[in-house]
């Protein structure tokens, strides 16, 4: 559980993750762990992801701090609908329209060729004191000092179907957060990985309260299982700005294509 939670630990920094990609697997399929108390203690190890390396991005001036808080807003009230509803849904279903999501998202981003710009043709200023006007400024206070954050209405829809696929199936919502940054508002792809490690801790606390109060979390697993992400997480935080981005994003198409099967196997029945 050390090894396996330090290694998704460094995996989960490096991508904006939070390591419950691998976790939940990893304790459902190599422990023999039941799916609930895999994805209780998997919340846990994603706040200790972020609570490693988001510090460090913060400081480095990658995340994108005002845009997080933004967004968290949303991903923390889909955090809550999703842990309160996690004990009443069909995992099935739910596992397969994931996957479904997953692959989507996987051969958007592998097909994508300027996305990593985070730019796009500046719009015709609208008056400032209109109601489009207001809309914009306070976009643009969220933008970067060389992107232009937009699309803020679609990120924010996709920010509460992340923090729902947090408390379902563990995984912290990275996978959606970091697509949704990236792809439909413009942010690279670097300072969307820094700021969804913000992120998750937030939202993975919001639902994993909810474990708590209904005993899905097992603290004798949980601890080994969140040092190793702690070690992980802390190495992968600090080594990020060596790799370069061209990689980071094979890692994220890989990693999604290996979760979209891992939720094809549980909808299926076969794990």
């Amino acid at each position: 559980m050390l090894g396996g939670g330090a290694a998704a630990g460094l995996f989960g920094s490096l991508l904006g993750l939070g390591g419950g990609i691998l976790i939940v697997p990893l304790l459902t399929l190599g422990f023999g762990l039941p799916l609930r108390e895999a994805v209780g203690v998997s919340l846990i190890s994603v706040i200790v992801t972020s609570g490693a390396s988001a510090g460090v991005y913060l400081d480095r001036r990658v995340a994108n701090l005002r845009l997080g808080m933004v967004l968290e807003l949303f991903t923390a009230l889909g955090a809550l609908v999703g842990g309160l509803v996690a004990f009443l849904l069909d995992e099935r279903v739910l596992a397969g329209l994931f996957a479904a999501l997953l692959v989507y998202v996987a051969v958007t981003m592998g097909r994508s060729r300027a996305a990593g710009t985070g730019t796009r043709p500046p719009d015709a200023a609208p008056p400032p004191g209109s109601r489009v006007g207001r809309r914009t400024a306070f976009v643009g206070r969220m933008s970067g000092p060389d992107y232009q954050v937009h699309g803020f209405v679609p990120g924010a829809v996709g920010s509460v179907g992340g923090g729902v696929m947090s408390a379902l199936l563990g995984i912290g919502g990275g996978a959606v957060l970091v697509p949704v940054m990236h792809l439909a508002m413009g942010v690279p792809l670097r300072v969307a990985t820094a700021t969804s490690n913000f992120m998750i801790g937030v939202t993975a606390t919001a639902s994993a309260i909810i474990y708590l109060l209904r005993g899905g979390i097992d603290p004798f697993i949980a601890a080994p299982t969140a040092i190793g992400v702690f070690l992980g997480a802390t190495l992968g935080s600090r080594t990020s700005h060596r790799i370069d981005v061209r990689v980071l994003r094979l890692l994220f198409v890989v990693v999604l294509l290996y979760t979209a099967f891992q939720m094809i196997r549980r909808a299926l029945g076969i794990a």
